[in-house]
């Protein structure tokens, strides 16, 4: 046989073997396709996760949620999603550890940030990472870990494709709480005795004194109409209220005087409106941001804080010595505040009552979530 036919021969051979490489290769294309996203964990790639969710089915949209979250999953191959409900006695913190107990590879919560934190709290230390489909108000820790805010498809590839993040979580524990609440008997003022033992987690921001007087008394009707502009418009009622006088312990150090409208201690420092209270906070490491918020003059005072913030937001600080309207900047990993007269406190924009001393302190790469 001549070379030439040799030549043919072998051509033809692969030929034959190229098609049958590309048939496989584009069966397991197909495969992969059909099965849907593959989990893309820290630790490497690995089967589909088995993926819960924990609602509050008292949000809006979330009545759809259920049948959206299926359709993904059947559509990308993911095996059918747990789902647990919230109630008024158990926001979170009950269906998060069933969920565990049942093998869930993430933990997926899905309503505001009161949601969020409950979960989060059964999730420290499980090893198990959370997830988060935004469907609240505020939804401060979905904007400070730059999720998808819209659309439930966008959210659930960002929790199968992202990666998984260890991030600090705040705890503050109020110590001491005032005998009765200043404004009246708000809703949000605790109706039974209060418990100095319990931790309250929080993951971007816990405060006491403007802020958290601000979200006690924010109309629940308007912030379903509004959004976190409902925030805005009660502040508006307390910006003629007196200025605290607090004693702050940082750490080790001894314990200073300060007069302020705020005193807050963030985990990150984003929030609604794209607002940046807290430019210099990072979600991993492993200290508090310590923020003391005045303003003196009035209206101009006010003024004066509003555009400080907004400069801070884009990088800029105003060093003057004397403003009408200022933030000043510090760190801790552990913070005790102590305002004798009482000042409403709290955790990313849960009200706790009014405190009279809250002690505050950071968990390090204590929580695990899916994220970019």
């Amino acid at each position: 046989m001549e070379w030439q036919a040799w030549l043919g021969i072998v051509a033809i051979v692969l030929a034959v073997l190229a098609l049958s490489v590309a048939v496989v290769v584009w069966t397991q294309q197909a495969r992969m396709r059909r099965r849907g996203p593959q989990r893309a964990m820290a630790e490497g790639a690995g089967p589909a996760p088995r993926l819960a969710v924990v609602v509050n089915p008292s949000k809006p949209g979330a009545g759809g949620l259920q049948v959206q979250v299926r359709a993904y999953c059947s559509a990308h191959g993911l095996a059918e999603p747990l789902w647990y409900e919230t109630t008024v006695d158990d926001p979170g913190q009950g269906p998060a550890r069933r969920a565990l107990e049942d093998g869930a590879d993430i933990v997926v919560a899905a309503g505001g940030d009161g949601t969020v934190r409950a979960v989060a709290e059964t999730m420290v230390d499980s090893g198990t990472p959370m997830g988060v489909v935004p469907v609240g108000t505020g939804n401060l820790l979905a904007r400070n870990l730059e999720l998808p805010l819209t659309g439930v498809d966008e959210a659930l590839d960002m929790i199968v494709h992202g990666r998984t993040r260890a991030i600090d979580v705040g705890w503050l524990r109020v110590t001491e709480f005032a005998d009765e609440p200043r404004n009246g008997d708000h809703p949000n003022q605790p109706d039974h005795e209060p418990d100095t033992e319990r931790r309250h987690i929080f993951l971007v921001i816990a405060g006491l004194g403007f802020d958290a007087a601000m979200v006690a008394t924010a109309d629940a009707t308007l912030k379903k109409r509004v959004g976190w502009v409902a925030y805005f418009v009660a502040g508006l009622s307390h910006m003629q209220a007196r200025r605290m006088r607090a004693t702050l312990q940082l750490d080790d150090s001894a314990p200073v005087e300060a007069r302020a409208r705020s005193i807050m201690v963030g985990n990150c420092g984003m929030l609604p409106g794209g607002v940046t209270l807290l430019p210099d906070a990072v979600l991993d490491d492993g200290v508090l941001d310590v923020a003391a918020v005045d303003v003196r003059g009035g209206v101009f005072g006010w003024a004066q804080l509003t555009l400080e913030i907004a400069m801070q937001g884009v990088g800029v600080r105003n060093e003057l010595p004397e403003k009408l309207g200022r933030i000043d900047h510090t760190k801790a990993r552990r913070a005790r505040i102590r305002v004798p007269g009482g000042e409403e406190a709290q955790v990313d924009g849960d009200p706790l009552g009014r405190a009279v001393e809250i002690d505050v302190h950071v968990q390090e790469g204590a929580l695990l979530v899916r994220a970019p």
